[in-house]
């Protein structure tokens, strides 16, 4: 360590909508040497989600909530820089939740009592591990194939397709064979769908009905739809479901920053009349086969056949406004904070 202090950010008050900046406290801390069994890492990348949005709010979810004063909960990849814990050496890189900060110390366990990784041999660039290598490509991966199961021929329909999950979906889905249609907001954006990652057609929420587009471009139904928005994106989709359709609940990016009640799905009954099944996708459920996903989606990153986009921000200080652009879709795949290696 060349620095003794580190920057944090800290939650100061729990967000009302879109988080604004006077909600982060940013503070500086003296660093100490790590006691036995911990070590110290020296962040380098930051991920932003937007699973982030549900974490700030009072009420614990499949994780608990960030609490006021904590600092803020994030994905990281880091290289551990002092070590006194005997599974993780100096000079090695980890991933994990370990925070909105520059250094964090850590007894082998993240910020919800989850192991650190170690990335000993990487498959992709570091930066890969927070995105089509970490949790936003393998809730893609085990979302889509675990959950969906969709079989070669059949219609994808992805929400937030030009997202860092709803990207590489589409993505695999073609490479299994799939016929696939992206939800995503924009001309540019549905151009990047067709042109450059390969899907079939693109649909702009932001121009056009939703669920007659759908109807267009899916004449026999969906057969997979993989949600990341909810709202009235999710019941255009359930309009159009094939019979025996699967409709993976991923996020519900519409709703994150609503200031009254979530919005459900209206158009349920279409489940019903259709056979569909409904499910939700939380990663973590599938940590004992993250390895051989890892491995095979990296196959496909050499092979050319997976395009892993990511949008870089520099600094700490970036991180309220690199939130709000995860919250409101102003980016192409996975955007990250670069924190400078010093």
């Amino acid at each position: 360590m060349t620095s003794h202090l580190n920057r944090q950010i800290r939650l100061h008050a729990r967000p009302t909508g879109l988080p604004s900046d006077e909600i982060w406290d940013f503070v500086t801390e003296t660093l100490r040497e790590p006691a036995n069994g911990e070590f110290v890492a020296k962040i380098l990348y930051i991920s932003l989600d937007p699973a982030m949005r549900v974490w700030m709010n009072s009420g614990d979810t499949y994780v608990p909530s960030i609490r006021i004063g904590d600092v803020m909960r994030a994905s990281v990849v880091a290289r551990v820089v002092k070590s006194r814990h005997p599974g993780h050496a100096v000079g090695s890189h980890v991933m994990g939740r370990l925070g909105v900060q520059e250094f964090a110390y850590s007894d082998g366990m993240d910020m919800i009592g989850q192991p650190v990784v170690t990335i000993d041999r990487p498959q992709g660039s570091l930066s890969n591990y927070l995105g089509v290598l970490g949790v936003p490509g393998l809730t893609a991966y085990f979302g889509l194939l675990e959950v969906g199961r969709p079989a070669a021929g059949e219609t994808v329909v992805v929400s937030g397709a030009t997202g860092a999950v709803g990207s590489v979906v589409g993505q695999i889905a073609r490479i299994k064979g799939c016929r696939v249609i992206g939800i995503t907001g924009g001309p540019e954006k549905c151009r990047y769908l067709t042109e450059t990652l390969g899907f079939d057609g693109a649909v702009d929420y932001q121009n056009g009905d939703v669920a007659e587009n759908l109807a267009r471009l899916c004449p026999n139904g969906i057969d997979v739809y993989f949600d990341n928005a909810g709202g009235e994106i999710l019941d255009a989709a359930l309009s159009k479901l094939a019979m025996r359709a699967r409709v993976v609940l991923c996020g519900a990016m519409s709703q994150y920053n609503n200031v009254g009640p979530v919005r459900g799905p209206a158009n349920y009954r279409a489940l019903l009349v259709k056979r569909a099944r409904m499910e939700g996708i939380i990663v973590y459920d599938y940590m004992a086969s993250y390895e051989k996903a890892r491995a095979e989606m990296a196959g496909w990153l050499s092979e050319g056949r997976l395009i892993a986009r990511e949008e870089m921000m520099t600094g700490l200080e970036s991180f309220p406004e690199a939130l709000r652009r995860t919250l409101t879709g102003t980016k192409f795949g996975k955007l990250l904070i670069r924190l400078e290696d010093r």
